[in-house]
C-alpha cells in the first residue's frame, strides 16, 4: 500500500471513529491486520460464548477460528456441515450468547453503523442480547451518508453476498439490486445504529485495509 492511500485511510478512519465515539460507541483504527485481529481478542473474555454474525469480514480474518482454538463455543451458523435446522439454532443462539462478532454493511462519516439482513438475527443481536458487540470493519465500509450506504449495498453488498450463497436472485444476473420479490430474497431488514443502545456494549473496530463485501 503506498503511503499516500494509508494516509488517506488513516486520516478517514480517525475522522469515523472520532464520530462513533461522539455517538457513544467504543471505536478503534488500526492500519494493521494483526494489531487489530490481537485488539479483537483481547476483549473477549476466557469462557465466554461467541455468536458470529455472517460476516465476509470476520472470515477472513479467520477470528472464529482463533476463538475456537481458545476453547470458547461458537455459534457460527455458516460452519460446514450444519442441517437448516442446524443453522436455525445456532441463529437463535446468537442473541443469547456472551459476545456478538459481526461485520457491518457500512459505516457512515458521521459514526452511524448500516446494515441490511435477511432473517434479522445480525442485526437483532447488533442491538439487543448479548452484552458485548464487536463490528470490524474494512475502510471500503465507510461511506458519506445514508444515501451512499443505500447504494453501496444495492450495488456491491447485496450482489456479492447473494453470489456468495448462489442465491437464484435477480441481482446474481445483473450485479446489481432489482428490488426482487424473490422467495430467497436476502434483503428483508434494515437497520441504522445511530447512537449507542444503553444496554448493550458496542465495539467498532475499523481497518484501514479492504475488508468483505
Amino acid at each position: 500500500m503506498s503511503e499516500l492511500i494509508q494516509w488517506h485511510n488513516d486520516t478517514v478512519g480517525g475522522k469515523v471513529v472520532e464520530a462513533l465515539q461522539r455517538n457513544n460507541f467504543s471505536a478503534r483504527y488500526f492500519n494493521n491486520r494483526q494489531d487489530a485481529i490481537s485488539y479483537v481478542l483481547d476483549m473477549i473474555s476466557e469462557n465466554a460464548s461467541i455468536g458470529v454474525g455472517g460476516s465476509k469480514t470476520i472470515a477472513d480474518l479467520k477470528l472464529a477460528e482463533s476463538l475456537e482454538e481458545r476453547g470458547h463455543e461458537i455459534f457460527n451458523h455458516n460452519q460446514a456441515g450444519l442441517t437448516p435446522d442446524e443453522k436455525v439454532e445456532k441463529r437463535y443462539k446468537q442473541l443469547t450468547c456472551d459476545v456478538f462478532l459481526t461485520g457491518a454493511n457500512a459505516i457512515t462519516l458521521e459514526g452511524e453503523i448500516i446494515n441490511r439482513d435477511a432473517f434479522g438475527n445480525r442485526v437483532a443481536a447488533m442491538m439487543f442480547g448479548p452484552k458485548k458487540v464487536i463490528i470490524v470493519a474494512g475502510i471500503n465500509k465507510i461511506v458519506q451518508d445514508a444515501g451512499e450506504a443505500e447504494r453501496r449495498i444495492r450495488k456491491r453488498a447485496a450482489p456479492l453476498n447473494n453470489k456468495r450463497y448462489e442465491l437464484p436472485n435477480p441481482c446474481v444476473q445483473t450485479g446489481e439490486c432489482r428490488d426482487c420479490n424473490s422467495p430467497k430474497r436476502i434483503c428483508n431488514i434494515t437497520t441504522v445504529l445511530s447512537r449507542r443502545p444503553p444496554l448493550t456494549d458496542i465495539n467498532v473496530v475499523l481497518l484501514g485495509e479492504t475488508l468483505g463485501f
